[in-house]
């Protein structure tokens, strides 16, 4: 009888191994190799590519000053918040909120309060037209502040628009310049263009790279810009309603 022969079965954890092995492989080399695209790209392409790689460093660089900056606010306009509901006395509040100097509410309410004390030492006639002087000084102060908040979505929407259509236009320019050069091999095949229309696609993917992060940080900090707003002008209401109170003493 004709034996057998028996095939040596190989373990599963090697088998794990080596596909892990084959992937981690692949991975560096796909790494390696968009490296080397934008390295060895042309020109144009790589100036393209180097203004996207910078704009999406900035980008990031204003996400986090601005994540930072809405966190102490927060912090800080929730302290107020509680000062002013609790108390509704200006000089007591002025007292109490000497140590939020940098807050937005503390600089619109102290703006208020000293128009408010040189409009109490005078013999007014008509209360309501100070109280509109007020309001205006309110309300042009409270801009003043918003607009520090705002500072930066105009870049975060510069580059949410603009970088895909600058990605666009590297990738048009590196395959035109990949087609022209095909006019001086006789044999055009996919391998000769490959390389060249690679490269080109490079500046699409960064261009989106660069714009999904700054279309939602710039949405996300509108809203958060939106409620200040409003926040901002059920204050101001309720501060002239408190002086209106405080003129008729």
């Amino acid at each position: 009888m004709q034996e057998v022969p028996i095939q040596e079965v190989t373990p599963a954890a090697t088998l794990i191994q080596d596909v892990t092995d084959t992937a981690s492989q692949v991975a560096s080399n796909t790494d390696a190799g968009i490296f080397e695209m934008i390295t060895h790209s042309g020109s144009t392409v790589f100036v393209v590519l180097m203004i996207l790689i910078l704009c999406s460093l900035f980008t990031w660089a204003i996400v986090f000053a601005k994540i930072m900056q809405y966190k102490r606010v927060n912090k800080e306009c929730k302290e107020f918040r509680d000062i002013f509901w609790k108390n509704r006395n200006f000089a007591r509040i002025e007292e109490a909120t000497e140590h939020l100097s940098n807050n937005p509410y503390v600089k619109i309410f102290r703006a208020g309060y000293r128009e408010l004390t040189q409009i109490k030492d005078k013999d007014s006639a008509s209360n309501g037209y100070y109280l509109d002087i007020l309001r205006r000084i309110l309300e042009r102060s409270a801009i003043s502040e918003l607009r520090k908040l705002e500072f930066g979505n105009t870049f975060l929407a510069t580059v949410a628009t603009a970088a895909p259509f600058v990605g666009l236009f590297g990738t048009v320019w590196g395959i035109m310049v990949a087609f022209q050069g095909l006019s001086a091999v006789k044999t055009t095949t996919l391998q000769a263009v490959a390389p060249g229309i690679s490269e080109a696609l490079i500046a699409t993917a960064v261009g989106l790279a660069a714009a999904i992060p700054a279309s939602v940080a710039y949405n996300f900090f509108a809203v958060k810009v939106k409620n200040y707003k409003e926040e901002t002008s059920g204050f101001i209401s309720e501060f002239l309603s408190i002086s209106a109170k405080y003129l008729v003493q």
